[in-house]
């Protein structure tokens, strides 16, 4: 017998996992029991600690720009939404915008998705070089076709903050967290037997993989599923500017190196060259690529960087969906009673609030009831169907 027996299984405590099992907690249709198992509850080297924490429309696929919408909207009211008594969340929400740029070989890319995205409802500007001039007057456009900035509902917050409110609001409404880490996944009845590392067993009805970079490849192996996220190591550095580069947005150079402000400094990093990405799991800083590649990509595009004091760097992980660079969520064919929440490359801190509330809605009601998210599911790689994203950062 084993030492727990729930309804409903998460492995996986940081902001999905969390956001998944505040939705069920709050649906007053929910009535089983429910456990999230979390091998780190210091959360330190969790990717919702670790990274840099955006919220965008600025997508190519109408799935993505639909989970953002809902997404800033949510962020907006997250006092309200996840308050627990008198104590109301707050994650400094700064709506300052991406700007992507394009040159001139990539320019229709951007028309194409600034139509898609407006068409939509995202508030984005689709500006030429003489508008970035005015709206960025620091900014070097010499090699730049045009720019889309969003105007608003798209910024930066606390990610860990987000995190901790939904991890807050579960439990108030009794959700219980148990510390360990899934070693071993098996078929049982109808259900799952999970065997922690310290010989814990953990029966369940449903089971969901929310176990990020670190985790959620193992548990689709132990149970034969093809599932090719692998975890990729992604650098955030700091530095402090000398001069004054007013109203910076989240910057995106059309080399994909991106930096944003951070308190009164800024914030950077980019994507290596694919065949320097190999998957991994540590968390050295390899500050040469900062010299070599960042500060130079920075001081081309904002002359006010050629001055600049670098400070504090580390290193965090993206569960990366190799298939396609979007995630997998809801149910897996042929595996009754499981259901993915992993492989989000990066957008999972934004997408959180909108995936949380779909799982759970699978969870209850047996369907999606508020956004269709069946476009991610995970039989769309046997269809050989992919979500392709254009604007991977």
């Amino acid at each position: 017998m084993s030492d727990h027996t729930v309804d409903v299984a998460i492995v996986g405590g940081a902001v999905m996992g969390s956001s998944i099992a505040c939705h069920l907690a709050m649906d007053p249709d929910f009535t089983g029991s429910l456990l999230v198992i979390e091998k780190d509850p210091s959360y330190a080297k969790c990717a919702s600690a670790l990274s840099a924490a955006s919220i965008r429309q600025q997508f190519s696929c109408p799935v993505n720009i639909e989970i953002s919408l809902y997404g800033i909207d949510f962020l907006r009211e997250i006092g309200a939404r996840l308050a627990v008594g008198d104590d109301r969340p707050q994650i400094d929400l700064h709506e300052g915008g991406y700007l992507f740029l394009a040159t001139p070989d990539k320019r229709a890319i951007l028309e194409e998705n600034h139509a898609l995205q407006t068409r939509m409802g995202a508030d984005i500007a689709f500006l030429e070089p003489d508008g970035l001039r005015r709206q960025f007057p620091w900014l070097n456009t010499e090699d730049i076709s045009a720019g889309c900035w969003g105007r608003t509902g798209e910024g930066w917050f606390d990610g860990y903050g987000l995190m901790q409110a939904f991890r807050k609001a579960a439990r108030a409404r009794d959700v219980p967290y148990l510390a360990g880490e899934v070693m071993r996944t098996e078929p049982e009845g109808s259900g799952f037997r999970l065997t922690l590392g310290d010989g814990t067993t953990v029966s369940c009805g449903r089971l969901v993989n929310a176990a990020g970079a670190s985790g959620a490849a193992a548990i689709a192996t132990d149970l034969e599923i093809p599932f090719p996220v692998e975890s990729r190591k992604r650098m955030i550095f700091t530095f402090d500017c000398r001069e004054t580069v007013e109203g910076c947005p989240l910057l995106i150079d059309p080399n994909g190196t991106y930096v944003r402000p951070e308190g009164t400094g800024f914030l950077c990093g980019s994507a290596p060259p694919e065949t320097a990405d190999p998957e991994s799991q540590e968390f050295d800083v390899d500050h040469g690529f900062f010299e070599e590649h960042l500060w130079p990509t920075l001081a081309h595009r904002v002359p006010a960087f050629e001055a600049i004091k670098p400070g504090a760097a580390w290193a965090g992980h993206y569960d990366m969906n190799l298939f396609d660079h979007n995630a997998f969520v809801g149910p897996v064919e042929g595996v009754p009673g499981l259901l993915l929440c992993a492989g989000f490359s990066g957008h999972g801190l934004q997408q959180a609030p909108a995936v949380g509330r779909g799982i759970a809605e699978l969870i209850v009601h047996g369907a999606y009831r508020t956004l269709d998210l069946s476009a991610l599911a995970h039989d769309r790689m046997a269809r050989k169907a992919p979500v392709l994203e254009l604007n991977v950062v």
